[in-house]
């Protein structure tokens, strides 16, 4: 009977490696992508397209699952702190391996494995936080790093038979000579650079994030999607204003809109969308926003309208649309008070 594990799965060389090397001693691997609104989610609702381009790729079965409302949770006040930005690289693992572990039954799987390697990264990849990832997991003696297997303690699996050690691997260090290697040997020539992808390491957008979660404890997925999107500006009543740079950032900020948020555009100049989360559904600062959208109009032409789509009032849910005369863009350096 064949023996079938989890595998924590990136998209990486390393994990794609961890999972060659154990499907070469024949057990059944699943690999569990893990997706939040800082890394993955771009294959939300498109899961079947990007498991069947695993499986054409590198031939291993892959389930892609949404863990978002658990991250959120964590990543507002990670146990073990954040690294140089605002990433929760240990306890963003933590989270994983107990979200694998408690998919072991689903999978009819005996044990965890990842693409690890230590001394890699130098927060979650240390002797001493491979050990707290698997004892505060709760994965003790059940999580597997092919990788370095041969410079850690030996696993369940090992003991127990169903991993040949022997076959396990002992590298170390931030090196990726020996995983290309292997990568050729495995005839997979199309993998990822090492770029990571979690934008919470990014140095601009973490500053956002940790503004934004100090708003309050209601940030949710929309708010953390749309901070990666377009120019950002807090007004003095509190509300949210995102304005667009390009054609492709104004679709994506129109498909962000959430129940009262209002639309803002330009009537007759060509120029941006913007996307307004205003306080409590009061438009109290509405010349100030259509002032800044007109900011980023490219024919500044005097008094011009902006045309406001969405709930006009507190308690409205129905759509309405109003429009305003802006006298015209608003000061540089008064643009600058609110930009965040």
């Amino acid at each position: 009977m064949q023996v079938n594990c989890l595998v924590l799965f990136s998209g990486g060389l390393d994990s794609i490696i961890a999972c060659k090397l154990l499907q070469e001693q024949g057990l059944g691997v699943t690999a569990l992508m893990f997706i939040t609104p800082f890394f993955g989610y771009k294959h939300k609702g498109r899961e079947a397209k990007k498991q069947e381009r695993i499986r054409a790729d590198y031939g291993i079965e892959a389930r892609i699952i949404d863990i978002s409302d658990e991250y959120l949770k964590m990543v507002a006040n990670p146990p073990h702190g954040y690294g140089r930005y605002m990433n929760p690289c240990v306890d963003c693992k933590i989270l994983m391996v107990k979200k694998a572990l408690e998919l072991l039954d689903t999978f009819h799987a005996s044990f965890v494995a990842s693409g690890e390697v230590l001394g890699q990264r130098p927060m979650s990849q240390r002797r001493d936080t491979l050990q707290v990832i698997e004892k505060e997991s709760g994965a003790k003696g059940m999580l597997l790093r092919p990788l370095s297997a041969l410079y850690l303690p030996e696993t369940l699996p090992e003991r127990q038979g169903l991993v040949d050690r022997s076959r396990l691997l002992g590298l170390s260090g931030r090196g990726r000579k020996a995983q290309m290697a292997l990568a050729a040997s495995f005839d997979i020539k199309d993998y990822p650079t090492p770029a990571g992808g979690c934008v919470l390491a990014d140095p601009i957008l973490s500053e956002r994030f940790k503004r934004i979660f100090a708003f309050g404890s209601g940030f949710n997925v929309n708010d953390c999607l749309l901070a990666q999107v377009g120019r950002h500006f807090r007004l003095p009543d509190g509300s949210w204003l995102v304005v667009g740079r390009n054609r492709i950032e104004n679709q994506r900020i129109t498909s962000l809109l959430s129940p009262g948020d209002i639309r803002l555009e330009m009537k007759s100049l060509s120029g941006p969308t913007a996307l307004w989360r205003p306080v409590d559904g009061i438009l109290e600062e509405a010349s100030l926003a259509t002032g800044i959208l007109y900011r980023y109009v490219r024919e500044n032409k005097g008094p011009s309208e902006v045309v406001l789509t969405g709930p006009m009032a507190s308690r409205q849910s129905h759509t309405r649309q109003k429009i305003l005369v802006v006298d015209g863009p608003i000061a540089s350096d008064l643009l600058e008070k609110f930009r965040f």
